[in-house]
């Protein structure tokens, strides 16, 4: 999974790209915050506030469903309603994709 986001391309210009497998009994969520997001105390900063939007979004996931987000170096400046609104954006579109897959 974390090779899958490290190396997809980034399309849809957004400062956040999410990656779901359905592997587990229970929705979970990781983050990847990269050096280039900024200094320690930057990247923390996102952390916490990518952590608290996905709070939000756990009711949306589905039983077994994994959540990597990964925060691009853009997110440092985003305020917590920007990075919900990205992921709630990727997530749709996941589920879209998804759905049309099975």
């Amino acid at each position: 999974m974390y090779s899958w986001v490290m190396d997809a391309p980034r399309t849809d210009g957004s400062e956040v790209s999410a990656f779901d497998a359905a592997s587990a009994n229970t929705p979970r969520v990781g983050l990847i915050i990269s050096k280039s997001v900024g200094r320690a105390v930057d990247r923390h900063r996102v952390a916490r506030r990518l952590r608290h939007v996905a709070r939000d979004v756990l009711a949306d996931l589905a039983p077994r469903e994994h959540l990597v987000i990964r925060a691009l170096p853009g997110s440092n400046g985003a305020t917590s309603d920007e990075l919900g609104t990205q992921l709630r954006t990727g997530l749709r579109s996941i589920h879209r994709a998804a759905g049309a897959m099975r």
